[in-house]
C-alpha cells in the first residue's frame, strides 16, 4: 500500500510538472508561439549602420552610404510583370529567370534574396512600381565608403558570411556581412551593431495586417559604435605616395603612446573596390596581382633587420658589460676570423658612438663574440640563450599585440635550432656569427623595427602598437594597451646609443646623411637586409627629434639597394611632414616620387 501510495504520488508529481511546462510555453513563453506560429508571422529584419572610422584628427576613413536588398517571398510570388523588373533593375529576362530558377519549388514564406546592394535610385523606381510585384518587398541594407584611397590594409573590408562563419557564431545568418580584414575584422563586435526585428501578422489571404502583439516584441536595431583611429590620415597619405612604384612597408609610432600615426604596406589598394556589388570581381583580380596588394608586408613579412640590429646587440653588450662606451676596434675592412665578415670604408677605429655613426661590421662581430663568450656563463649554449631572451624583450621573434589580424612573430634563432643543425657541441660563435649584423637566422617585421626605435626613443620601454584610441563615446580600448613593457636594458645606456644614431645622420662618415633635415635633430640607423632572391633590401629606422621624441619610423624597400639609399630619405620625409606639418626639401620629395623601384621586383 505504501508503495502504491509513492507510485501514484510520483505520477501526480510529474503530470503536474508537465502542465508547469505546457501553460509556460503556450502562454508564457512568446517565442514558442513564434515558432509554433511562423507560417501566419513575416519577420523583417532591421540591419544597424556600422560604426564610422575616423582619423586620430576627426576626418572620416570609412563611413555608410544606403542601399537596399529586394527580397521576394516565394509563396507570395504571383502575377509579376516580369518587362517591370527588367527595366527597374536594368536585367535581362534571362537573368530573371536565372535568379527566380534559384527558389526551385519552394513555395513556403521564408523570403529571398532577389537582388542585393540596389542603389537608391533604382530602389525608387522600384517603390513606385511595387504593386506590379507582388511578394516583393525591400531591406534597407548600408555598405561601407571610403572618402580617401589610403589604408587599405588597415582599414580591411567587409564581405557576405559564409556557413563556416554561420556555424561558429550564432548571430550571424544568410546574408549577413561581417569584417574579414584590417580594422574591420579586429573590432567587427563593437563596429556591428546589433540588428533589430519587426513582426507582422498575416491574415487568412497571406497579407500583413498589424503588428504582432502590437509590436510588443519587436526590437530596434542598435547602430555599431564609431571608433577613432590612432591613423593621421595626412600622414598616411604621405606615406603611401611616397611609397608608389615601389615594393615594401613603413611604420610610424608615437613614442610616448604606442600609437601607429602611419601603416604603408605597399603596393596597397583602394578599399572602396571591395565595397559594393562589384566586390567579388575586383577581389578576384586584387588577389591574383602578382605584387600581393592585400598581403600587409608591414605586420605579416618578417625579413632580416640588417645592420638596424647592431642598436640591440650593442645595448645588449652594454648591460652584459662586455662593451662599454670608449671600447674601440680597428677595422681593416673586414673582420678577420673565420669566415670572415666584410665590412665598407671607415674611419678606424672607432669607438661605441662612432660604430653607430659609420655601421662597423667589425666592431659588432667582436661585441656579439664577447657577448657569447662571457665567462659567466658556463656554456655557449647557455650564452645565446641568454642574448636570445633578451633580444626578445625587445618584441622580437614574438607577436608584439597589436590590434590587427594576421600579425607574423618572425624569428631570432635558437640553441634548438643550432643544435640540429650543427649537432650538439658543434658550432661556436663564428658558425653564427652573422647574427652580429642582422644577418642570418632572424627575421624581424617592419612593426617590430619601429617599435625597436621607439624603445630606444623612450630609453627603454614601449607601449604595444596599436591602431584604435577609442571605441564609442571615449570608451578604452584594452588595457594592455596602455601599460609600459620595459626591455630590461638600463636607461643610461640609451644615451650612448642615442648619440650614436645622431651622429649617423650629422658626423662626417655618418651613413644616414641622406635622412638629415634642417632644424630638426634626428637619430637613425641604416640597414641591408640580404635577399637571396633578387637584390638587397633597403631597411632605415629612426625617431625624431632627439629630446622628447615625437615619432618612430621603420622604412623598408624592398630590392632596393642600402639603407641609406632610399629607406633613409622617405623616412626623413615623413618625419619632416609629421613634425612641420609640410615638407620644404622638395628637390628630394620629387627625387623620391620619380623612382620606380618595381622593374627590381619582377619576380615578385
Amino acid at each position: 500500500m505504501y508503495v502504491q501510495r509513492n507510485i501514484i504520488l510520483i505520477i501526480v508529481g510529474v503530470a503536474v510538472i508537465l502542465l508547469i511546462r505546457l501553460f509556460f510555453l503556450q502562454v508564457v513563453d512568446k517565442s514558442y508561439k513564434l515558432t509554433a506560429t511562423n507560417n501566419a508571422l513575416r519577420y523583417d529584419i532591421e540591419y544597424p549602420a556600422r560604426g564610422i572610422i575616423y582619423d586620430r584628427n576627426g576626418n572620416i576613413l570609412v563611413e555608410n552610404v544606403t542601399t537596399y536588398d529586394i527580397m521576394i517571398v516565394p509563396r507570395e510570388f504571383k502575377d509579376v510583370d516580369t518587362a517591370g523588373l527588367c527595366s527597374t533593375f536594368q536585367l535581362s529576362r534571362d537573368e530573371i529567370k536565372h535568379i527566380l530558377k534559384g527558389m526551385g519549388r519552394n513555395r513556403d514564406y521564408r523570403a529571398f534574396t532577389f537582388l542585393k546592394q540596389v542603389s537608391p535610385g533604382q530602389y525608387a523606381v522600384f517603390r513606385e512600381r511595387a504593386d506590379r510585384f507582388h511578394g516583393f518587398y525591400s531591406v534597407a541594407r548600408t555598405v561601407r565608403r571610403y572618402p580617401r584611397n589610403i589604408g587599405g590594409n588597415v582599414l580591411g573590408y567587409i564581405q557576405e558570411v559564409d556557413t563556416s562563419v554561420i556555424n561558429r557564431n550564432p548571430y550571424y545568418k544568410s546574408g549577413d556581412y561581417i569584417g574579414v580584414s584590417g580594422i574591420e575584422e579586429s573590432y567587427e563586435n563593437a563596429l556591428r551593431g546589433k540588428k533589430g526585428v519587426s513582426i507582422y501578422l498575416r491574415d487568412s489571404r497571406n497579407r500583413v495586417v498589424e503588428p504582432y502583439e502590437n509590436g510588443q516584441l519587436d526590437t530596434a536595431a542598435v547602430p555599431g559604435k564609431n571608433l577613432v583611429s590612432s591613423i593621421d590620415g595626412n600622414l598616411q597619405e604621405y606615406a603611401q605616395m611616397l611609397m608608389q612604384n615601389k615594393l615594401g612597408s613603413i611604420v610610424a609610432i608615437e613614442p610616448e603612446t604606442g600609437e601607429i600615426l602611419a601603416l604603408v604596406s605597399s603596393p596597397t589598394f583602394n578599399p572602396d573596390v571591395l565595397s559594393g556589388a562589384s566586390r567579388q570581381r575586383n577581389y578576384a583580380k586584387l588577389a591574383s596581382t602578382p605584387t600581393k596588394p592585400m598581403f600587409n608586408r608591414a605586420i605579416m613579412s618578417p625579413q632580416p633587420p640588417g645592420s638596424t640590429f647592431k642598436l640591440v646587440n650593442g645595448l645588449i653588450g652594454l648591460d652584459e658589460g662586455t662593451l662599454t662606451p670608449n671600447t674601440t676596434c680597428h677595422c681593416g675592412g673586414h673582420y678577420p676570423y673565420g669566415k670572415g665578415v666584410g665590412c665598407h670604408g671607415h674611419i678606424s677605429p672607432v669607438n661605441f658612438r662612432q660604430s653607430i655613426m659609420v655601421s662597423c661590421n667589425a666592431y659588432y662581430c667582436y661585441a656579439f663574440r664577447n657577448i657569447l663568450e662571457n665567462k659567466k656563463y658556463p656554456s655557449i649554449d647557455e650564452a645565446l640563450t641568454a642574448w636570445r631572451e633578451k633580444v626578445m624583450r625587445f618584441g622580437f621573434a614574438q607577436q608584439l599585440g597589436i590590434d590587427l589580424p594576421n600579425e607574423k612573430a618572425g624569428i631570432v634563432a635558437s640553441k634548438n635550432l643550432y643544435n640540429r643543425y650543427y649537432g650538439i657541441g658543434r658550432w661556436n660563435p663564428l658558425s653564427i656569427i652573422s647574427l652580429a649584423i642582422g644577418q642570418g637566422e632572424i627575421g624581424v617585421t617592419t612593426l617590430q623595427l619601429a617599435n625597436m626605435a621607439t624603445i630606444i626613443a623612450n630609453k627603454g620601454f614601449y607601449y604595444i602598437p596599436h591602431i584604435v584610441k577609442s571605441i564609442g563615446d571615449n570608451e578604452q580600448i584594452a588595457p594592455e594597451y596602455y601599460e609600459k613593457q620595459y626591455c630590461g636594458i638600463d636607461e643610461h645606456h640609451f644615451e650612448h646609443t642615442i648619440e650614436g644614431m645622431h651622429l649617423a645622420t650629422t658626423g662626417m662618415g655618418g651613413t644616414a646623411w641622406r635622412a638629415r633635415i634642417p632644424d630638426i635633430e634626428v637619430c637613425g640607423k641604416t640597414g641591408t637586409s640580404q635577399n637571396p632572391h633578387g637584390k638587397d633590401h633597403s631597411v632605415f629606422v629612426c625617431f625624431a627629434p632627439k629630446q622628447n621624441p615625437k615619432i618612430a619610423v621603420a622604412v623598408l624597400v624592398e630590392n632596393s639597394g642600402a639603407g641609406g639609399s632610399f629607406s633613409a630619405p622617405i623616412a626623413s620625409l615623413i618625419l619632416e611632414k609629421y613634425l612641420k606639418g609640410k615638407v620644404l626639401r622638395t628637390d628630394v620629395e620629387q627625387w623620391i616620387l620619380n623612382i620606380n623601384l618595381l622593374a627590381n621586383n619582377s619576380g615578385t
